[in-house]
């Protein structure tokens, strides 16, 4: 939807003429009973869409028993609801509340399925795994041009990488380790994680490029 003129409640920006929105902005900025009965009609929507999300990824996880996924979807509404009451300031009236707030609670069961999904399981870091991945070239001049170059990505990654970009650039490219899942395992940020991905890429394409490798293959990113 268009979101149209935009006024203010408070610091938070609300779609002029949405009435729904200016509604719940007004109550969950508000005090008192009003934000009490806001706040939990805002919790059953945020279970709606977590439940919802649960359901439509379940199949990854076959494992889970009724009540653990219900559990999934409650903590995933419960944190949701959290970081909505948080960041009410941040919505910009650029779809209506609902929609924004019900966002919160997908990403969060997503997130939270994904760590599920590898609760328990080791995180191989292996550099020199690097060379297995396949050339699958059309021909064997093209197979021996990739062969080439996946050689000389392997030595980048032992050469020109700090080991903990080495062991990001591997767990999240290599082997498929979820960004959120490597962030809880590592204590840190999935921000910070993909500026150490960022990095680590700028550093092979410089490898590369000294190599006269880069302009030859620009398709080829690692």
């Amino acid at each position: 939807m268009s979101a149209g003129p935009v006024v203010s409640v408070g610091r938070v920006s609300v779609p002029a003429g949405d009435a729904e929105t200016q509604e719940w902005l007004d109550a969950l900025t508000g005090k008192g009973a009003r934000r009490e009965e806001a706040v939990s009609r805002l919790h059953g929507l945020l279970m709606r869409a977590a439940r919802f999300e649960v359901n439509r990824r379940k199949r990854v996880l076959p494992h889970l028993r009724g009540e653990d996924l219900d559990d999934i979807a409650t903590q995933s509404a419960d944190d949701a609801l959290v970081s909505v009451l948080a960041r009410l300031s941040d919505f910009r009236g650029e779809s209506r509340f609902t929609t924004w707030a019900y966002k919160f609670a997908i990403l969060e069961a997503a997130v939270a399925l994904r760590r599920r999904a590898w609760q328990g399981r080791e995180i191989p870091i292996d550099p020199e795994r690097w060379p297995l991945v396949p050339s699958g070239g059309p021909s064997p001049e093209a197979g021996t041009e990739q062969r080439e170059l996946l050689a000389a990505i392997s030595e980048g990654v032992r050469e020109a990488l700090t080991p903990h970009q080495r062991r990001v650039l591997v767990s999240v490219v290599l082997d498929d380790v979820p960004i959120d899942v490597l962030a809880e395992r590592l204590g840190t940020t999935r921000g910070a994680l993909y500026k150490t991905l960022h990095d680590a890429r700028a550093r092979l394409r410089a490898d590369l490029e000294e190599r006269g490798l880069a302009r030859e293959h620009e398709g080829s990113k690692p």
